[in-house]
């Protein structure tokens, strides 16, 4: 299966990413475009968060009903994004024609991908090694790592976004960092115009 971007993780900023991205589908640049998500969640942070200091979550939300309702949420709005359940990413490998992306289960082809898993030290993906260093802004002690990047760009076509790029570990942080690529690649795909989608209501 081939896609024009692929999202590696389904936590805050992998499912921001996914929406905003499923959200253009009506704009000639992006209705044509392919997206997937690999939905694997178990290592997010947000399996265990509540909320109380997040503006527009009621306060006691849980984290886990956030990923869960996050799924459903991209699943009934933008049905056309594949969400890919049950599968872990091994081994990222660029390609002539953009990135083969290997799981426990199958192999994926995309154009351009988004990494946005957590930002332990059990880091697991091979063929991104040689990006890892000390992530910036997290105490030494608890030895978290970052793929080195600029803007979220780690080179042509690979972006990593959330934690993993560099982030404090703040939901609201995570999520604008998924936002932040997303509006990148559809600039990207809409010919380097700046681009962002909104909804508004109309009267």
């Amino acid at each position: 299966m081939s896609f024009d971007a692929l999202i590696i993780g389904a936590g805050a900023a992998g499912l921001s990413c996914a929406l905003i991205l499923g959200s253009a589908k009506e704009k000639p640049f992006a209705k044509d475009k392919k997206i997937g998500i690999i939905a694997h969640q178990k290592s997010s942070h947000l399996q265990t968060a509540l909320f109380n200091n997040v503006l527009g979550l009621k306060p006691g939300s849980l984290g886990e009903d956030i990923l869960n309702d996050g799924i459903q949420q991209l699943k009934d709005l933008y049905p056309h994004v594949t969400q890919i359940d049950k599968e872990r990413v091994t081994y990222v490998e660029q390609k002539s024609e953009g990135f083969k992306v290997t799981t426990n289960k199958n192999e994926y082809l995309s154009k351009i991908v988004v990494v946005a898993v957590g930002y332990t030290n059990l880091f697991t993906i091979k063929g991104l090694e040689k990006y890892i260093e000390p992530h910036p802004r997290a105490a030494i002690e608890k030895d978290r790592i970052w793929l080195k990047n600029s803007d979220h760009l780690i080179e042509e076509n690979l972006y990593v976004a959330g934690t993993l790029a560099g982030w404090r570990s703040q939901f609201a942080i995570a999520c604008g960092s998924g936002a932040h690529v997303a509006t990148d690649i559809l600039t990207l795909w809409n010919d380097g115009k700046h681009t962002k989608i909104h909804d508004k209501v109309t009267v």
